[in-house]
């Protein structure tokens, strides 16, 4: 993962939270040479960062939100889901495992979230896949990893949620 940071004033997109994009080859690479080149002088910087604005102005963003929840329980669930996105186990088990009913979370992660459970952790398998796929795992290893029965069904809930294979996604 790689961030820049703007001031307020130059915001090309308008965006007032955290997003995930769905980036050109070009902005990744221009990304990438921002933030992994030590060498460059102020004026390759500038003529960079020029670019950078002008394709960020042409970037979607992608459907994920992953809202934190506060209540201590649903911290702590959220808390093993994180470690281990391919943890199995059901709300009821979850819960046992927090000391908090199955009926109790399931209230909780719709009013703190705005999701039900099994969406936010959808979302949380989806974001954690991001970041493995970015870092060049394999679709096959990704869906292990994020709890998927197989790689069919990562590939159809990443084609849902995004629009595209995996595999697709990463050699954009």
């Amino acid at each position: 993962m790689r961030a820049l940071v703007f001031d307020p004033p130059v915001n090309p997109l308008r965006l007032d939270r955290p997003t995930v994009l769905a980036i050109t080859p070009l902005l990744r690479e221009v990304v990438v040479a921002l933030t992994g080149d030590d060498d460059l002088t102020a004026e390759q910087r500038a003529n960079l960062e020029r670019v950078l604005l002008d394709q960020l102005r042409k970037v979607e963003a992608l459907p994920l939100c992953l809202p934190a929840p506060s209540d201590p329980r649903l911290r702590d669930v959220a808390a093993i889901l994180e470690a281990d996105p391919a943890d199995g186990r059901t709300l009821a088990e979850l819960g046992a495992a927090v000391g908090a009913s199955e009926r109790t979370l399931s209230r909780l992660f719709r009013a703190e979230t705005g999701m039900s459970f099994p969406q936010w952790r959808t979302q949380l398998r989806l974001h954690r896949a991001l970041i493995l796929l970015a870092g060049g795992r394999s679709v096959t290893s990704t869906a292990a990893a994020c709890g998927y029965s197989g790689p069919s069904a990562f590939i159809q809930a990443f084609r849902h949620a995004f629009g595209t294979t995996p595999h697709a996604y990463v050699r954009s």
